[in-house]
């Protein structure tokens, strides 16, 4: 334990030396406002013309970097009403440096980031936002895209499905008929990775690379050279997720009626007498009453000792079965399958399981059995985002895994501290004898916050405990929304009105990042 607190108060004394070098660079910063607040609109704006004359003839970013964040803060101020705090003017260093970011929940991290992206988008290589999800993607663009288009920028952003646009004030899509969004106009793919800032999710990116590594032709290709991102939630997309590969695979041999043979075989097992589940690593273990059981249904001697091909339709049906559970893991919809993100409780459309397991919860849904998938290119996030030339991230729980960011991604943690004291109340958790006693107790919570007119939201693990939370809740007559995978289409109407008084949201982790409760 003595040791243990000797190596705190060391990485907590580097800490508070590297705030100390950077609250001088801040004042720096903020000794420049009244000269950037005498400058009209135009000459703001013209400012970036200066500086990458500058760049050419020599000085380096790190030398304009003063100058540009008192340029943003300015123009953040004029544009969006929003004037970056000394905090957020410290996390803008941190994130140019090529560092991680560690700021509180509600310390406006996406404000923060505004000011690194524009300083390295100043190079003409491009400069990423990574966000977990295309609402925050949109949102945040448009959000900030008065402020980079003042400053003579330009501003895309890629979505899911092929979608992506380009930053224009004014555009509206009625009137112009093009489809696409206020102020967002539909282009090309290759179009948003021309511009000097490109908002998207870690998925898009790294699809988009896999892509253009599929090309034959250099001039094919959508994305430039990897050279900065920022990367939201950091340690949920280079930890958590890190070892996810992302996979582009095309259409091998016909699914065969194989499935719904071995779906109808395991069916009805049971737990610990016919087989045993290991939680950690995911996987179904047949017990010999098992075995015969299966042999039985399937009419033959031995599953294991004729053709490969059989124990792996068996290993898929079991995996299906007894480890993808409805509305956790997938939900059904239009008749297919839709696999929910285990991290941001998101669907993602288009997304297949390997190794026949689609296939086989296709078969245990009774939804048409499309065909097993052959992998043409795949990467992880890990690797991929080691390919870009400096990499950032910000989050507001980097501390705990800052040893796995130095040895992985040579990245170091910067805590920024709070623009004001922290006045939240965190209280201890509480451990009840079992679900049922657990969600009685949160529905008398909620009852009770509800009558006093507080706005309430509720963190739930899956779709399933949302939905079954929603119907305690109908039963007690209280009044709420639920945001989970099956209502994305309304995230943005429930989350801006989710902080109204009485107000009662019951939430699946997809709004557990990055979204801001109005």
């Amino acid at each position: 334990m003595a040791k243990l607190g000797f190596i705190n108060r060391v990485v907590g004394d580097s800490n508070e030396r590297e705030v100390k070098r950077l609250g001088s660079e801040i004042r720096t910063i903020e000794e420049l406002e009244e000269d950037f607040a005498a400058l009209s609109d135009e000459e703001l704006g013209g400012v970036t013309d200066e500086f990458r004359e500058r760049l050419s003839q020599g000085e380096t970013l790190d030398d304009l970097a003063p100058e540009a964040f008192a340029a943003v803060r300015e123009m953040a101020w004029r544009k969006v009403g929003e004037r970056p705090y000394a905090v957020q003017l410290m996390g803008m260093l941190v994130l140019h440096q090529g560092k991680i970011a560690e700021m509180k929940t509600g310390e406006g991290k996406t404000l923060t980031a505004i000011g690194a992206l524009y300083l390295n988008a100043l190079a003409g290589k491009g400069a990423h936002l990574v966000t977990v999800n295309d609402y925050l993607a949109r949102r945040d663009a448009a959000w900030y895209g008065p402020v980079f288009h003042a400053l003579g920028m330009s501003l895309g952003v890629i979505q899911n499905n092929h979608i992506q646009y380009l930053y224009e004030p004014g555009y509206r899509p009625d009137e112009d008929g093009e489809g696409g969004l206020e102020d967002l106009r539909p282009c090309e793919r290759r179009d948003v990775y021309r511009t000097d800032v490109t908002y998207g999710t870690n998925n898009e990116f790294g699809f988009d690379y896999l892509r253009d590594n599929m090309v034959r032709e250099a001039e094919l290709k959508t994305q430039r050279p990897l050279f900065y991102a920022i990367v939201d939630e950091v340690d949920n997309i280079l930890i958590d997720e890190a070892r996810t590969p992302l996979i582009i695979s095309g259409q091998a041999e016909e699914a065969s009626g194989t499935y719904q043979q071995f779906a109808r075989a395991v069916r009805g097992l049971h737990a610990e007498l016919d087989y045993q589940i290991d939680q950690k690593a995911k996987h179904v273990a047949l017990t010999e009453t098992g075995i015969a059981k299966i042999e039985r249904a399937l009419r033959t001697d031995n599953v294991f000792g004729g053709d490969p091909r059989v124990a792996r339709h068996l290993e898929a049906a079991l995996d299906a079965e007894y480890l993808k559970r409805p509305d956790r893991e997938y939900v059904v919809r239009d008749r297919e399958i839709v696999i929910v993100d285990e991290f941001t409780g998101r669907m993602m459309p288009g997304r297949r399981w390997s190794h026949g397991i689609h296939q086989a919860v296709e078969a245990k849904e009774s939804v048409p059995i499309q065909r097993e998938s052959l992998t043409h290119a795949t990467i992880t996030f890990q690797n991929y985002f080691r390919l870009y030339d400096k990499l950032a991230g910000m989050t507001g729980t980097a501390e705990t895994e800052a040893e796995e960011f130095a040895k992985i991604y040579d990245l170091d943690v910067v805590a920024i501290p709070t623009n004001m004291p922290m006045v939240r109340a965190d209280h201890e958790d509480m451990v009840y004898i079992n679900e049922k006693a657990k969600f009685a107790a949160v529905v008398e919570e909620i009852v009770g916050m509800h009558g006093h007119g507080r706005p309430v939201l509720v963190g739930t693990t899956s779709i399933e405990k949302s939905e079954y939370l929603a119907a305690l809740l109908r039963r007690r007559g209280i009044d709420h929304e639920v945001l989970n995978a099956k209502q994305h289409e309304r995230e943005a109407n429930i989350v801006e009105n989710a902080g109204e008084p009485g107000a009662v949201v019951i939430a699946t982790n997809m709004a557990g990042r990055g979204t801001d409760i109005k």
